[in-house]
């Protein structure tokens, strides 16, 4: 027999859930049984699996070492049944981001450019590790705690895409940050040097379809609305304003409404003014003797509205992120010391 204790990692999930990850080879119909015949149990109980977990609960398992190891069972976190590797990621003392806020629950960083956000292939190597390789080795989340719950990012950004993303230190955090991602409760702002001058504020409204063959996505317009739902598009919305439009180029804050792939690098590019570096969508790659070698694209900053309950107290509350040096750099080539200075007050 095991037990698992819950701990506030793993409070507010439903039991089925946690005994899916724990026991991560077993399918459900072999969980479902074994509940029925109390092989598991629930602070002592039959329970049907629905079981909102509380900090404290007990969870036994009433099943041999040989059958638990079986099914992926192990209390160290050590080790992916399922995989047949180590889930710890290797810890480091410096890590690819700074630290923008951190609490029991959650995390907010700054990623730099040039790194995913979570792995596309096993082999590959993410902000997500980083992240719990950084959160393991602060002893923020203990390292057995990884068989039951791993801390995740939230948000996704392009590779060379620098600024914010979010990230749960426990599942009540992930549930947090997950429904104001998908509710579209926080503002998400991003900035961009783009081609072209712009002087008004704007809105834009279309349609989005990603070709994965070729990474890339496609527009529509609005107007295009039966042709774009009969190709399978999907409708996408993307406000910006302009901070400073100089010697033809533009800095703006991008305000992301919709959040899909490529959206503000495509919905700009469309309009006629890509984003300096993109040359995926059209972008310069050379600018002021500057050669750029990506995106000059930041997610800058996150703006809580009214929030409720345990995350009250993020109500209102704004993370933001530093443009990075390259940026800065490339900015003050095109607009002039003056005219940095004047975007910074």
């Amino acid at each position: 027999m095991q037990t698992i204790t819950v701990t506030k990692f793993e409070e507010g999930q439903r039991l089925f859930k946690l005994l899916q990850k724990y026991l991560s080879v077993a399918n459900s119909s072999f969980l479902y049984k074994m509940l029925r015949k109390k092989n598991i149990t629930l602070n002592g109980k039959q329970a049907d699996g629905k079981e909102l977990l509380a900090c404290g609960d007990t969870v036994a398992l009433f099943l041999s070492d040989e059958t638990i190891v079986k099914f992926g069972g192990n209390l160290t976190g050590k080790k992916d049944a399922a995989a047949g590797q180590s889930i710890v990621p290797e810890k480091n003392k410096s890590y690819p981001f700074d630290i923008l806020y951190e609490d029991d629950d959650l995390l907010f960083v700054n990623k730099p450019a040039g790194i995913l956000t979570q792995k596309a292939v096993a082999k590959d190597v993410s902000l997500n590790e980083s992240v719990i390789a950084y959160l393991i080795e602060s002893g923020a989340v203990p390292e057995q705690n990884l068989a039951v719950f791993r801390p995740s990012v939230c948000n996704r950004l392009d590779r060379n895409t620098s600024g914010i993303v979010a990230a749960g230190k426990t599942v009540a955090g992930l549930q947090f940050l997950s429904e104001v991602f998908r509710e579209r409760t926080i503002k998400k702002y991003y900035y961009c040097i783009v081609q072209g001058m712009l002087h008004q504020k704007a809105y834009q409204d279309g349609f989005l379809k990603k070709d994965s063959r070729t990474n890339k996505v496609f527009v529509l317009p609005p107007d295009d609305s039966k042709k774009a739902l009969e190709l399978g598009y999907t409708r996408i919305q993307t406000a910006y304003r302009p901070i400073l439009a100089v010697r033809g180029f533009t800095l703006l804050e991008v305000e992301l409404i919709t959040g899909k792939t490529h959206q503000i690098r495509a919905h700009l590019a469309f309009q006629g003014n890509p984003i300096l570096g993109d040359a995926k969508y059209g972008g310069k790659q050379e600018v002021q003797q500057l050669k750029l070698k990506y995106q000059l694209l930041h997610a800058g900053k996150l703006c809580f509205g009214k929030m409720d309950g345990r995350f009250s107290y993020m109500t209102e509350k704004t993370i933001e992120a530093k443009l990075p040096e390259t940026f800065r750099e490339t900015w003050e080539q095109i607009a002039g010391q003056d005219a940095v200075k004047a975007t910074q007050k």
